[in-house]
């Protein structure tokens, strides 16, 4: 694992909202558009990649959610070990994807931080600072979108009424966050 600091050093918390970091947690893009890389996918990891536009799916251990008719990023649903870059699921991907050519298999792990959100203010804050129409989305578990929030380009994973994950770039993410921080105190 690359040594970083943290954007998020501790949980914030606020009325109606709290902001943490979750890390470290593995995340791979995948890129392919053969039929074979979707059933290689759902054989080698047990999971469906979501077809349909703005969607996910999920398994016991990771997270799929679909970013365009061929892209998906894939993350852990647990913590991953702090000590190595070196994942299975990576591995087993790349041996039956990348390896015969379907598809691409790519660690972003690094790149993106993944900032988890709960609490009943966090459409009123997406909602300043984005403008993403939030009013189907908020009710739909599993939506994904990809949109900009203070000017930032950001990845929402709605899990569940009132808690959603976050995805920003590294490189971006302590603007986000301040900012975020700004914003939830006036809410």
């Amino acid at each position: 694992m690359l040594d970083y600091t943290n954007v998020i050093t501790k949980e914030k918390s606020y009325s109606g909202l709290q902001m943490k970091e979750i890390k470290p947690v593995m995340k791979l893009i995948i890129r392919g558009k053969k039929r074979e890389f979707l059933s290689a996918i759902g054989k080698s990891l047990n999971l469906l990649l979501p077809t349909e536009p703005n969607t996910s799916s999920r398994s016991e251990k990771l997270s799929a959610l679909w970013l365009s008719p061929d892209e998906w990023i894939i993350y852990s649903n647990e913590i991953s070990n702090p000590d190595t870059n070196n994942y299975e699921t990576e591995n087993l991907l790349n041996k039956k994807i990348s390896n015969i050519g379907l598809g691409a298999v790519t660690d972003v792990s690094d790149q993106f931080v993944l900032i988890n959100m709960k609490g009943d203010k966090i459409f009123d804050l997406f909602e300043t600072g984005s403008p993403f129409n939030f009013n189907i989305f908020r009710d739909k578990k599993g939506a994904v979108t990809q949109t900009i929030l203070a000017r930032i380009d950001v990845i929402i994973h709605n899990q569940n009424q009132n808690e959603v994950n976050l995805f920003v770039r590294r490189s971006f993410s302590q603007h986000l966050f301040s900012w975020m921080n700004d914003s939830a105190s006036r809410l």
